[in-house]
């Protein structure tokens, strides 16, 4: 369970005064796929024990308040549920694994509405330009799915961490 501030991804499951501030990398392999390096992950075997872990992480998000909301996001969040199958048939261990990602995105920001000044402000100007370059993507894959982007357009997932 990761959340996205100001650009920079955080462990959830790390409470604020034990992270570096320098964040998680995101990396890309091909036997992983995306994924964030040092995460912590969780093994847990039932639905209530999700829900122990996912309020868990809640508690280590950023929150703040602004003229609109007395307890505002100020981040995104990214859980993760990695489902594992193991079937053992002959003698043989079959496993499959399948991933299911949860997210939950702050709502975009007018500072005129908000009355944001600081730290709120930066806040508020990293969740919008986030929010924009999720846009970007959705649209160019739109665009090529539909014909209107050539096959091999480049999509611009690198523009943010989201």
């Amino acid at each position: 369970m990761v959340e996205i501030y100001n650009e920079t991804v955080q462990d959830l499951f790390v409470p604020a005064a034990h992270r570096d501030g320098k964040g998680l990398n995101i990396r890309e392999s091909t036997a992983l796929g995306i994924y964030v390096e040092g995460v912590v992950k969780d093994a847990v075997d039932s639905y209530a024990a999700i829900e122990k872990c996912i309020d868990h992480g809640a508690g280590n998000r950023q929150v703040g308040s602004t003229a609109m909301n007395a307890t505002s996001s100020r981040s995104h969040v990214v859980i993760t549920i990695e489902f594992k199958h193991v079937v053992i048939e002959g003698g043989l261990e079959q496993v499959r694994v399948s991933n299911i990602n949860l997210i939950d995105l702050a709502g975009s920001e007018k500072s005129k509405d908000t009355g944001a000044t600081g730290e709120t402000l930066k806040e508020g100007n990293a969740i919008n330009k986030s929010l924009s370059a999720l846009g970007n993507v959705i649209s160019a894959l739109a665009d090529q799915a539909t014909g209107k982007a050539k096959p091999n357009a480049i999509i611009p997932y690198r523009d943010s961490k989201l």
